[in-house]
């Protein structure tokens, strides 16, 4: 008998048991791949769009102060952060001290009677929660049409029932600016005609009114 040749390579059962083996763990390996990568494409479908990332340049300084708080606010009241800033922009321009000569107050300028008497209408938070949580109801009775819900934002819902040609000048001015500012933060341009138009008709003495009452840094 070659003990020799017997102690220096595996039997017939030996040698199928170690492939089996090797194919068992590779396969093992293969599928805990494939589960990460859609665990991980999962997570990312999952994200927020848009929170991670900075405002567009082409908003002013004093709305781009607040980015760390829309991004929060987007994530708390299901909204688009580019929307927030625009909203924020045109009703104004990132002053939470803004008192309009309706009454309307702070950052989303939102009207007293929506207020509980106990609130101050001018911290951020609580007048984000009534100017968001209303600007959601609208978002969600227009089934997400950006230009209805801006309309009902600045007139009330009674713009909802109106054909758009009855709307009044200030919420068709309102709505025009807002969804041209809006569809330029979108598309991602560094600058927006219908902002500056926003600015030359009276925003850019509400935006200084807003630095003059706003920490901003240097960079800003």
């Amino acid at each position: 008998m070659n003990r020799g040749r017997t102690s220096a390579t595996l039997s017939g059962p030996q040698t199928v048991l170690h492939l089996l083996l090797s194919l068992a763990v590779t396969a093992m390996l293969g599928f805990m791949v494939v589960l990460w990568a859609q665990i991980s494409t999962q997570a990312a479908a999952a994200a927020p769009a848009n929170l991670a990332q900075p405002l567009p340049p082409l908003f002013t300084p004093e709305v781009r102060h607040w980015g760390p708080s829309i991004a929060r606010w987007a994530e708390v009241y299901d909204l688009d952060p580019l929307l927030i800033a625009t909203v924020m922009q045109i009703e104004s321009c990132g002053n939470p001290w803004a008192v309009s000569h309706a009454g309307a107050r702070g950052l989303f300028q939102v009207m007293p009677y929506h207020f509980k008497d106990s609130e101050n209408a001018l911290d951020p938070e609580t007048n984000a929660r009534r100017g968001l949580g209303y600007l959601r109801q609208m978002l969600n009775r227009t089934d997400g049409d950006v230009r209805l819900a801006l309309a009902a934002y600045n007139g009330g819902p009674a713009r909802l029932q109106e054909p758009e040609a009855l709307w009044p000048r200030e919420t068709r001015l309102y709505v025009h600016w807002g969804w041209g500012i809006y569809q330029d933060a979108q598309a991602g341009l560094e600058h927006s005609a219908t902002l500056e138009e926003w600015l030359a008709a009276g925003g850019r003495h509400l935006c200084q009114q807003a630095h003059a009452n706003l920490p901003l840094s240097p960079s800003e």
